[in-house]
């Protein structure tokens, strides 16, 4: 019986700590003043450059990826475009690519709020 219990507990774990690792990153990361550039943003500011200007305009209007929204998109290399429903999105890195195509709804649910957001932000920074 206990030894049943402890094997139980022992895959259990086993598969926690598998699935944390599976597909993409999470970390928070600090956030420095937008006067101030830091390797980071000079990173994603070279990923992006990388694509075509009409690309780089859709990027910049979402900023973020769609799956991991915490992850800018440049932050893990050049963004991978996705196209769902005829719409392009775009995602951090290939897990989360597999992830949006599983589920273009929600992710073209996420990429409208992503793209408000955008416009909200750049609104309130201009009207300071």
């Amino acid at each position: 019986m206990q030894r049943t219990i402890s094997r139980r507990l022992f895959f259990t774990t086993v598969l926690a700590l598998t699935s944390m690792l599976a597909g993409c990153r999470e970390a928070t990361k600090p956030v420095a003043p937008a006067s101030v550039k830091t390797p980071v943003q000079d990173d994603v500011a070279d990923e992006r450059a990388k694509l075509s200007p009409d690309e780089r305009a859709l990027v910049d209007a979402q900023e973020w990826c769609v799956v991991m929204t915490d992850e800018r998109l440049g932050s893990m290399g050049p963004p991978i475009k996705v196209m769902l429903k005829d719409q392009p999105v775009f995602v951090c890195c290939k897990g989360c690519k597999k992830k949006a195509e599983a589920d273009p709804g929600k992710s073209l649910a996420k990429l409208d709020e992503l793209k408000a957001k955008k416009k909200q932000q750049v609104g309130d920074s201009n009207s300071k």
